[in-house]
């Protein structure tokens, strides 16, 4: 393997490899995604209540990663519920704007890169026009977000969804519907797939808007097209504006083709280091065991980037040793 090479981002920040898991911390426990059922939205204080607990565990979550030189968090897509809803109960902007201008300062000066992931059922390329209206709504309120948290280096994952029986005009679609989308776009990046878009085609898509293209290493064993996982690193590299972000997983043996396993099975994680081959790289984790996976892998890695600064890593432990719960879960 190559020589692991370093960037120098602003404030100065030591990078090779950053790490990071999504949505939840299991060893607190905290959470970003509490969520309602719909049929509550109309309860304004539930709804409200909710957020303040999804933010409060959000700052929890980047005071720890920071603590353990955990680089990247994906907040949970319902860090406010339902907030792309036309029956919202609320200005949500205003409401938590302040506050997560607050946890959007903190993420900087802890060196956390921050990023969300829309669902499946998110397809600005679906040809049923009510599909798209709500997709552009839901990743309207995703970008919103990450404006209000001052991102700038945050990333909305997206998936292309389906190609409807005709790959080239869905693409095509999804293309057009998003081109004028510039909100969005600067955030987004699209992710391949395990069943239908492979690589090469989310890079084709991606080059068109003008953002990122995702590889994620176990959906590119199930669906690799003619790419290795090397040459799919190199054609998704020169999509990037920022520090290339993919993804990582093993395959759950129990479960159908695609499903992630707790953690990371060291044979992919090696593979993975031989095809970026020293190249700095940010890797969302994405396994059952949340931190605990990360941990592990940092813990294999002397290529894991070091905190972005000390002053801030001595921050981040000194908040988590005044606080018990926090505290208690350092070790875990």
């Amino acid at each position: 393997m190559g020589g692991w090479r370093t960037c120098e981002p602003v404030q100065g920040c030591r990078q090779v490899l950053r790490l990071g898991y999504p949505c939840q911390h299991l060893g607190l426990p905290a959470t970003t995604n509490r969520s309602i059922r719909l049929v509550s939205l109309s309860d304004l204080e539930k709804v409200r209540t909710k957020t303040e607990h999804n933010l409060d565990d959000l700052e929890h979550i980047l005071r720890w990663n920071a603590a353990h030189n955990v680089g990247l968090f994906r907040i949970g897509q319902q860090l406010i519920p339902f907030a792309s809803h036309p029956d919202f109960p609320y200005d949500w902007q205003q409401q938590h704007g302040p506050r997560l201008a607050e946890l959007g300062l903190l993420a900087n000066q802890l060196g956390q890169r921050l990023s969300l992931h829309p669902g499946q059922f998110i397809n600005p390329g679906s040809p049923d026009d009510n599909v798209v209206e709500r997709s552009l709504a839901e990743l309207h309120y995703t970008a919103q977000l990450l404006d209000l948290l001052q991102c700038d280096d945050g990333v909305i994952v997206l998936h292309m969804g389906g190609a409807y029986g005709d790959p080239p005009s869905a693409l095509h679609r999804f293309v057009e519907v998003l081109r004028n989308q510039q909100a969005i776009c600067r955030y987004l990046a699209i992710e391949v797939d395990e069943r239908v878009w492979t690589v090469e085609k989310v890079v084709e898509a991606a080059t068109a808007l003008g953002v990122g293209a995702i590889v994620d290493t176990l959906h590119h064993r199930i669906n690799p097209g003619k790419l290795s996982l090397r040459e799919a690193i190199d054609l998704s590299r020169p999509t990037w504006k920022h520090q290339p972000k993919m993804h990582t997983s093993s395959q759950d043996q129990d479960k159908k083709a695609g499903a992630h396993a707790r953690l990371i099975d060291p044979a992919d994680w090696h593979t993975l280091l031989g095809a970026l081959d020293g190249r700095a790289t940010d890797i969302m984790v994405e396994a059952k065991g949340k931190e605990e996976a990360v941990i592990g892998l940092i813990a294999d890695a002397p290529e894991v980037s070091e905190p972005k600064h000390a002053q801030a890593h001595a921050w981040a432990i000194a908040h988590l040793l005044k606080n018990p719960d926090e505290a208690a879960a350092m070790g875990r």
